[in-house]
Protein backbone atom coordinates (compact mmCIF):
# COMPACT_ATOMS: atom_id res chain seq x y z
CA UNK A 1 0.00 0.00 0.00
CA UNK A 2 1.53 3.70 -1.28
CA UNK A 3 -0.50 5.17 1.55
CA UNK A 4 1.31 8.17 3.19
CA UNK A 5 1.44 7.21 6.29
CA UNK A 6 -0.05 10.33 8.04
CA UNK A 7 -2.83 10.83 5.62
CA UNK A 8 -6.32 10.70 7.78
CA UNK A 9 -8.29 7.62 7.41
CA UNK A 10 -11.86 8.03 6.59
CA UNK A 11 -14.67 5.63 8.88
CA UNK A 12 -17.82 5.59 7.08
CA UNK A 13 -20.77 3.72 8.99
CA UNK A 14 -23.12 3.03 6.49
CA UNK A 15 -26.95 4.15 7.09
CA UNK A 16 -30.07 5.55 7.15
CA UNK A 17 -31.00 8.87 9.13
CA UNK A 18 -33.47 9.24 11.13
CA UNK A 19 -34.73 7.45 14.68
CA UNK A 20 -37.04 5.42 12.83
CA UNK A 21 -34.41 3.18 11.16
CA UNK A 22 -31.73 3.31 13.80
CA UNK A 23 -32.28 -0.24 14.93
CA UNK A 24 -32.60 -1.57 11.78
CA UNK A 25 -30.31 -4.48 10.37
CA UNK A 26 -29.51 -1.91 7.35
CA UNK A 27 -28.08 0.76 10.43
CA UNK A 28 -25.19 -1.64 11.86
CA UNK A 29 -23.19 0.93 10.13
CA UNK A 30 -23.75 3.22 12.20
CA UNK A 31 -24.34 1.61 15.31
CA UNK A 32 -20.38 0.60 14.83
CA UNK A 33 -19.43 4.08 14.27
CA UNK A 34 -21.09 5.47 17.18
CA UNK A 35 -19.58 2.91 19.67
CA UNK A 36 -15.91 4.32 17.83
CA UNK A 37 -16.48 7.86 18.33
CA UNK A 38 -17.55 6.91 21.98
CA UNK A 39 -13.88 5.21 22.41
CA UNK A 40 -12.32 8.38 21.10
CA UNK A 41 -14.00 10.66 23.33
CA UNK A 42 -15.86 12.32 20.52
CA UNK A 43 -19.27 13.84 19.60
CA UNK A 44 -20.75 13.67 15.71
CA UNK A 45 -21.54 17.22 15.04
CA UNK A 46 -23.35 18.37 11.36
CA UNK A 47 -20.63 18.89 8.76
CA UNK A 48 -21.60 20.76 5.47
CA UNK A 49 -21.28 17.60 3.34
CA UNK A 50 -24.89 16.06 4.59
CA UNK A 51 -23.05 13.93 6.92
CA UNK A 52 -22.38 14.09 11.10
CA UNK A 53 -18.43 13.36 11.86
CA UNK A 54 -15.98 13.01 14.77
CA UNK A 55 -12.27 13.77 14.32
CA UNK A 56 -9.91 11.97 16.43
CA UNK A 57 -6.96 9.30 16.95
CA UNK A 58 -6.58 5.85 17.61
CA UNK A 59 -3.94 3.57 18.07
CA UNK A 60 -0.77 3.65 20.78
CA UNK A 61 1.21 7.17 20.69
CA UNK A 62 3.80 7.09 18.38
CA UNK A 63 4.45 5.75 14.61
CA UNK A 64 0.75 3.72 14.92
CA UNK A 65 -1.01 6.14 16.06
CA UNK A 66 -3.51 7.62 13.61
CA UNK A 67 -5.89 10.78 12.67
CA UNK A 68 -9.39 9.11 11.79
CA UNK A 69 -12.85 10.80 10.84
CA UNK A 70 -15.52 9.09 12.01
CA UNK A 71 -18.72 9.69 9.61
CA UNK A 72 -22.35 8.93 9.07
CA UNK A 73 -23.77 9.95 5.80
CA UNK A 74 -26.75 12.11 6.40
CA UNK A 75 -28.30 11.27 2.79
CA UNK A 76 -30.09 8.00 2.24
CA UNK A 77 -28.56 4.66 2.23
CA UNK A 78 -28.39 5.02 -1.45
CA UNK A 79 -26.96 8.67 -2.14
CA UNK A 80 -24.12 8.13 0.34
CA UNK A 81 -21.32 8.20 -2.35
CA UNK A 82 -22.39 11.73 -2.51
CA UNK A 83 -21.45 12.89 1.22
CA UNK A 84 -18.70 10.52 1.17
CA UNK A 85 -16.89 11.80 -1.69
CA UNK A 86 -17.34 15.64 -0.42
CA UNK A 87 -15.62 14.42 3.08
CA UNK A 88 -12.43 12.80 1.08
CA UNK A 89 -11.94 16.03 -0.89
CA UNK A 90 -11.98 18.30 2.15
CA UNK A 91 -10.20 15.77 4.54
CA UNK A 92 -7.78 14.96 1.45
CA UNK A 93 -8.19 11.27 2.33
CA UNK A 94 -6.63 8.53 -0.19
CA UNK A 95 -9.69 6.20 -1.47
CA UNK A 96 -7.44 3.39 -0.02
CA UNK A 97 -8.17 4.82 3.25
CA UNK A 98 -11.71 4.89 3.24
CA UNK A 99 -13.08 2.32 5.21
CA UNK A 100 -16.92 1.44 4.72
CA UNK A 101 -18.31 -0.70 8.04
CA UNK A 102 -21.84 -2.49 6.65
CA UNK A 103 -24.30 -5.10 6.69
CA UNK A 104 -23.86 -7.91 4.65
CA UNK A 105 -26.43 -10.45 3.85
CA UNK A 106 -24.29 -13.18 2.28
CA UNK A 107 -22.22 -13.59 6.22
CA UNK A 108 -24.29 -15.01 8.68
CA UNK A 109 -25.27 -13.04 11.82
CA UNK A 110 -22.00 -11.30 13.46
CA UNK A 111 -19.61 -12.95 11.54
CA UNK A 112 -17.01 -10.19 10.24
CA UNK A 113 -15.28 -10.19 6.55
CA UNK A 114 -12.41 -7.39 5.85
CA UNK A 115 -11.36 -7.03 2.75
CA UNK A 116 -10.21 -4.21 0.40
CA UNK A 117 -11.88 -3.52 -3.02
CA UNK A 118 -14.34 -5.87 -5.13
CA UNK A 119 -18.13 -5.61 -5.89
CA UNK A 120 -21.31 -3.92 -4.27
CA UNK A 121 -22.79 -7.55 -3.83
CA UNK A 122 -26.29 -5.43 -4.30
CA UNK A 123 -25.39 -3.04 -1.18
CA UNK A 124 -26.63 0.27 -2.04
CA UNK A 125 -24.69 2.07 0.24
CA UNK A 126 -21.52 0.97 -1.27
CA UNK A 127 -22.78 0.41 -5.69
CA UNK A 128 -23.24 4.78 -4.98
CA UNK A 129 -19.91 5.17 -3.03
CA UNK A 130 -18.02 3.25 -5.58
CA UNK A 131 -19.98 4.81 -8.69
CA UNK A 132 -18.80 8.02 -7.26
CA UNK A 133 -14.84 7.56 -6.34
CA UNK A 134 -14.48 3.83 -8.05
CA UNK A 135 -14.08 0.18 -5.87
CA UNK A 136 -10.63 0.30 -4.35
CA UNK A 137 -11.93 1.62 -0.28
CA UNK A 138 -11.85 -1.28 2.40
CA UNK A 139 -14.64 -2.72 3.49
CA UNK A 140 -15.58 -4.08 6.94
CA UNK A 141 -18.57 -6.37 6.05
CA UNK A 142 -20.96 -7.27 9.06
CA UNK A 143 -23.07 -10.54 8.35
CA UNK A 144 -26.66 -10.20 9.01
CA UNK A 145 -27.68 -13.30 7.36
CA UNK A 146 -30.21 -14.06 4.60
CA UNK A 147 -34.02 -13.35 5.51
CA UNK A 148 -35.92 -16.23 6.68
CA UNK A 149 -38.56 -17.79 4.49
CA UNK A 150 -40.00 -15.74 1.63
CA UNK A 151 -39.38 -12.68 3.20
CA UNK A 152 -37.95 -9.42 0.91
CA UNK A 153 -34.81 -8.36 1.28
CA UNK A 154 -35.47 -5.04 1.00
CA UNK A 155 -37.97 -6.05 4.01
CA UNK A 156 -35.50 -7.58 5.84
CA UNK A 157 -32.57 -5.23 6.21
CA UNK A 158 -34.93 -2.09 7.20
CA UNK A 159 -36.48 -4.22 9.90
CA UNK A 160 -34.51 -4.11 13.62
CA UNK A 161 -32.45 -6.87 15.27
CA UNK A 162 -34.66 -10.00 16.20
CA UNK A 163 -34.77 -10.07 20.32
CA UNK A 164 -32.54 -12.97 20.17
CA UNK A 165 -30.19 -10.90 17.70
CA UNK A 166 -30.02 -8.28 20.23
CA UNK A 167 -28.74 -10.81 23.27
CA UNK A 168 -25.43 -10.69 21.08
CA UNK A 169 -25.66 -7.40 19.04
CA UNK A 170 -23.35 -4.93 21.43
CA UNK A 171 -20.91 -8.43 21.38
CA UNK A 172 -20.64 -8.22 17.74
CA UNK A 173 -20.62 -4.09 17.27
CA UNK A 174 -18.13 -3.97 19.82
CA UNK A 175 -16.15 -6.54 17.87
CA UNK A 176 -16.25 -4.75 14.46
CA UNK A 177 -15.42 -1.12 16.02
CA UNK A 178 -12.34 -3.44 17.21
CA UNK A 179 -11.87 -4.79 13.78
CA UNK A 180 -11.87 -1.03 12.62
CA UNK A 181 -9.33 -0.37 14.92
CA UNK A 182 -7.48 -3.14 13.69
CA UNK A 183 -7.33 -2.37 9.81
CA UNK A 184 -6.91 1.42 10.96
CA UNK A 185 -3.21 0.94 12.80
CA UNK A 186 -2.39 -2.52 11.92
CA UNK A 187 -3.07 -2.72 8.32
CA UNK A 188 -5.25 -5.48 6.27
CA UNK A 189 -3.54 -8.11 6.65
CA UNK A 190 -3.35 -8.62 9.91
CA UNK A 191 -6.66 -7.47 10.96
CA UNK A 192 -7.87 -10.08 8.96
CA UNK A 193 -6.13 -12.75 10.36
CA UNK A 194 -7.50 -12.10 13.54
CA UNK A 195 -11.04 -11.23 12.41
CA UNK A 196 -12.04 -12.98 9.15
CA UNK A 197 -12.86 -15.98 11.46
Amino acid sequence: MTTEANAPWLVVGLGNPGPEYAGNRHNVGFMVADLLASRIGGKFKAHKARAQVVEGRIGPAGPLNRRVILAKPLSYMNLSGGPVTQLRDFYKVPVENIVAVHDELDIDYGVLRLKLGGGDNGHNGLKSMTKSFGPDYHRVRFGIGRPPGRMQVADFVLKDFSSTERKELDYFVDRAADAVEALVIEGLERAQSTYNS
